[in-house]
């Protein structure tokens, strides 16, 4: 059973997290990407987890839920101390070696984490994510600036995930709660890909729930800051010294960063890839089940 969540003082700002199972079971931490709270792990994709017999820690990043919300005038930092959060909760928490399991951002993270802490990561799930060093938020601001991308770029997002961006830069912004949700709706339509069934009123609920327990809506987009304050954070050439196990998963509608997996798998020695078919950038309920499965495999020994 999950509990209620605990408040853990890391790197001087305060994470909201939360752990299911029993504490001596194998570790799996689960990283969620950016502007993103730790509850877009579905509870019935980590109850599977869990009950496979896993300890299961999701958390909310820095600037978004029930985490510190900053004043990033005051408190400027950039992706490194993101991705540093990851190493001061393990510490926190105790846990010397952890199954890192990353969404998009979150996946970016880990393989980060896996390059300078080898020795902490018992295993790597990168699910809907792009290639450390490829610098895929330069390629996703150019595609929605209509600006050209660079000769040998990742593959950029696709006409869907733009054309709503486009839309959404002519139009007033968000002005009211309701207007706030129905883009957060449409955007999630979006990321879920035309294939799988999209529950909007399941999505409106979960969407009414980021919000009820967000500290201040206002400050992820210091996120964006922090991406802004150093646009080339990432370490390049890198991938190929990650010696921990790597499953890499994409959806064979991924409309953020299509192909992007197949890449990493490429460049991390022995990574697995797993294409899950029908799934967008995101996790609904039909990919529950083989997700889980494939997460329980991989994290089975280490």
């Amino acid at each position: 059973m999950p509990t209620e969540g605990n408040i853990i003082k890391v790197n001087g700002v305060e994470l909201w997290v939360e752990e299911f199972g029993d504490p001596t079971h194998p570790p799996v931490l689960l990283v969620m990407g950016s502007m993103s709270q730790g509850l877009l792990w579905p509870d019935e994709l980590v109850g599977r987890i869990t009950a496979g017999g896993r300890r299961v820690i999701r958390y909310d990043h820095r600037d978004t839920g029930r985490s510190s919300a900053l004043d990033f005038e005051a408190t400027p930092y950039t992706w490194a101390a993101v991705k540093d959060d990851i190493i001061g909760l393990l510490d926190a928490l105790g846990i010397d070696r952890v199954h890192l399991v990353g969404h998009s951002a979150g996946g970016l993270l880990g393989q980060w984490v896996a390059v300078e802490h080898p020795e902490r990561i018992a295993s790597l799930t990168a699910i809907g994510s792009s290639p450390l060093g490829g610098q895929e938020g330069l390629v996703v601001t150019r595609a929605l600036s209509a600006q050209p991308q660079e000769p040998g770029s990742l593959p950029e997002p696709l006409p869907a995930f733009v054309e709503l961006f486009a839309r959404a830069a002519t139009s007033p912004p968000p002005a009211t709660r309701a207007e706030v949700i129905d883009f957060q709706i449409e955007l999630a339509r979006v990321l879920h890909g035309p294939v799988l069934p999209f529950d909007a009123d399941a999505q409106r609920a979960l969407e009414e729930r980021l919000l009820d327990r967000d500290r201040d809506p206002r400050t992820v987009s210091n996120h964006q800051r922090a991406w802004a304050a150093d646009p080339a954070f990432e370490p390049v050439g890198r991938l190929g010294e990650i010696t921990a196990p790597t499953l890499v998963v994409e959806g064979t509608h991924e409309p953020v960063k299509p192909g992007h997996g197949k890449l990493i798998a490429q460049e991390i020695p022995g990574a697995r890839y797993l294409e899950i078919d029908g799934m967008g950038h995101t996790l609904p309920p039909e990919v529950h089940e083989q997700l889980a499965a494939a997460v329980l495999d991989h994290t089975t020994a280490g």
